[in-house]
Protein backbone atom coordinates (compact mmCIF):
# COMPACT_ATOMS: atom_id res chain seq x y z
CA UNK A 1 0.00 0.00 0.00
CA UNK A 2 1.26 3.41 -0.79
CA UNK A 3 1.06 6.29 1.69
CA UNK A 4 1.52 10.08 1.48
CA UNK A 5 3.47 11.84 4.40
CA UNK A 6 4.27 15.09 4.72
CA UNK A 7 7.29 14.09 6.71
CA UNK A 8 8.50 10.82 4.46
CA UNK A 9 6.95 11.48 0.74
CA UNK A 10 5.75 8.53 -0.42
CA UNK A 11 6.35 5.26 0.63
CA UNK A 12 5.55 1.71 0.77
CA UNK A 13 3.78 -0.36 3.42
CA UNK A 14 2.91 -3.74 3.13
CA UNK A 15 -0.93 -4.07 4.36
CA UNK A 16 -0.11 -6.69 6.87
CA UNK A 17 1.81 -3.79 8.75
CA UNK A 18 -1.17 -1.19 8.74
CA UNK A 19 -2.06 -0.55 12.71
CA UNK A 20 -5.83 -0.03 12.81
CA UNK A 21 -7.36 2.07 15.14
CA UNK A 22 -10.84 1.58 15.47
CA UNK A 23 -11.63 4.67 16.95
CA UNK A 24 -9.09 6.70 16.05
CA UNK A 25 -6.93 9.22 17.59
CA UNK A 26 -8.66 11.94 20.10
CA UNK A 27 -9.23 14.63 17.74
CA UNK A 28 -7.93 12.78 14.70
CA UNK A 29 -11.17 10.53 14.72
CA UNK A 30 -10.89 10.09 11.33
CA UNK A 31 -7.73 8.72 11.02
CA UNK A 32 -8.09 4.84 11.82
CA UNK A 33 -4.70 2.96 9.80
CA UNK A 34 -1.34 3.71 10.64
CA UNK A 35 2.33 2.93 10.12
CA UNK A 36 4.76 2.79 12.46
CA UNK A 37 8.07 4.29 10.05
CA UNK A 38 11.57 5.96 11.07
CA UNK A 39 14.10 7.77 9.09
CA UNK A 40 16.57 6.45 7.19
CA UNK A 41 20.34 5.91 8.85
CA UNK A 42 17.79 7.52 12.28
CA UNK A 43 18.12 5.58 15.95
CA UNK A 44 14.91 3.70 16.34
CA UNK A 45 14.48 5.51 19.64
CA UNK A 46 11.79 7.47 18.06
CA UNK A 47 9.24 6.21 15.65
CA UNK A 48 6.79 8.01 13.60
CA UNK A 49 3.09 7.01 13.79
CA UNK A 50 2.21 7.98 10.32
CA UNK A 51 -1.39 8.44 9.35
CA UNK A 52 -2.21 6.02 6.18
CA UNK A 53 -5.91 8.36 5.95
CA UNK A 54 -3.96 11.75 6.47
CA UNK A 55 -0.29 12.86 5.14
CA UNK A 56 -0.47 15.54 7.98
CA UNK A 57 -1.00 13.59 10.41
CA UNK A 58 2.04 12.10 12.27
CA UNK A 59 2.94 11.56 16.12
CA UNK A 60 6.32 10.90 16.88
CA UNK A 61 6.45 7.74 19.52
CA UNK A 62 9.00 6.53 22.13
CA UNK A 63 8.82 3.50 24.35
CA UNK A 64 9.22 5.25 28.08
CA UNK A 65 12.14 2.36 28.68
CA UNK A 66 14.35 4.45 25.81
CA UNK A 67 13.67 7.34 28.32
CA UNK A 68 14.79 5.64 31.47
CA UNK A 69 10.87 5.70 32.64
CA UNK A 70 9.53 2.40 34.30
CA UNK A 71 5.64 3.28 33.22
CA UNK A 72 2.82 0.67 34.84
CA UNK A 73 -1.09 1.25 33.59
CA UNK A 74 -4.08 -1.11 33.64
CA UNK A 75 -6.45 -1.53 30.24
CA UNK A 76 -10.25 -1.98 30.92
CA UNK A 77 -11.63 -5.28 29.75
CA UNK A 78 -13.14 -3.21 27.07
CA UNK A 79 -9.88 -1.35 26.09
CA UNK A 80 -8.00 -5.34 25.92
CA UNK A 81 -10.72 -6.17 23.71
CA UNK A 82 -10.74 -3.53 21.48
CA UNK A 83 -6.91 -4.01 20.62
CA UNK A 84 -7.74 -8.18 20.77
CA UNK A 85 -4.81 -8.96 23.48
CA UNK A 86 -4.40 -12.25 24.04
CA UNK A 87 -1.26 -11.84 26.09
CA UNK A 88 0.43 -8.80 28.15
CA UNK A 89 3.36 -8.96 26.58
CA UNK A 90 1.63 -8.37 22.96
CA UNK A 91 0.84 -4.71 23.91
CA UNK A 92 3.40 -2.31 22.73
CA UNK A 93 2.94 0.74 25.07
CA UNK A 94 4.67 4.34 23.55
CA UNK A 95 4.07 7.40 24.78
CA UNK A 96 3.98 10.81 22.14
CA UNK A 97 7.06 13.39 22.39
CA UNK A 98 7.51 16.44 20.73
CA UNK A 99 11.05 18.05 20.30
CA UNK A 100 11.51 20.54 23.38
CA UNK A 101 14.17 23.09 21.65
CA UNK A 102 16.91 21.87 23.62
CA UNK A 103 19.79 19.66 21.72
CA UNK A 104 21.30 18.97 25.22
CA UNK A 105 22.01 15.19 25.98
CA UNK A 106 21.99 12.45 24.41
CA UNK A 107 20.92 12.95 20.31
CA UNK A 108 18.48 10.27 20.21
CA UNK A 109 16.41 11.60 23.61
CA UNK A 110 17.79 15.58 23.77
CA UNK A 111 15.03 17.68 24.27
CA UNK A 112 11.96 15.44 24.31
CA UNK A 113 8.74 16.08 26.24
CA UNK A 114 7.03 13.05 26.67
CA UNK A 115 3.00 13.04 26.83
CA UNK A 116 2.23 10.17 29.75
CA UNK A 117 -1.14 11.33 29.85
CA UNK A 118 -2.00 9.45 26.68
CA UNK A 119 -0.46 6.76 26.12
CA UNK A 120 -1.01 4.88 22.72
CA UNK A 121 -0.94 1.22 23.55
CA UNK A 122 -0.40 -1.32 20.08
CA UNK A 123 -1.23 -4.96 20.08
CA UNK A 124 1.98 -5.96 18.21
CA UNK A 125 0.51 -9.33 16.89
CA UNK A 126 -2.83 -8.35 16.18
CA UNK A 127 -1.72 -4.78 14.32
CA UNK A 128 -4.69 -2.69 16.37
CA UNK A 129 -4.16 0.22 18.60
CA UNK A 130 -5.88 2.77 20.67
CA UNK A 131 -4.61 6.02 22.74
CA UNK A 132 -5.87 6.04 26.35
CA UNK A 133 -6.44 9.44 28.00
CA UNK A 134 -6.35 9.49 31.07
CA UNK A 135 -8.88 12.26 32.13
CA UNK A 136 -9.21 12.19 36.13
CA UNK A 137 -7.39 15.07 37.62
CA UNK A 138 -4.84 14.03 39.57
CA UNK A 139 -4.17 10.97 38.33
CA UNK A 140 -1.55 9.07 39.88
CA UNK A 141 1.12 8.01 37.59
CA UNK A 142 4.36 7.00 39.19
CA UNK A 143 7.25 7.47 36.77
CA UNK A 144 10.60 5.55 38.30
CA UNK A 145 13.79 6.37 36.55
CA UNK A 146 15.49 3.10 35.14
CA UNK A 147 18.42 1.55 36.44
Amino acid sequence: MKIDSTEFGTFEVSEDKIIDFPAGLPGFEQCKRFALVHEEGSEVAVLVLQSADDPDVAFSLADPATLGIHYEFALSDEESALLGLAKPEDALVTVIVRKDGSDAGSPTTAGLRANFMAPVVINAAGRRGLQKVFTKVGCDITLRAGD
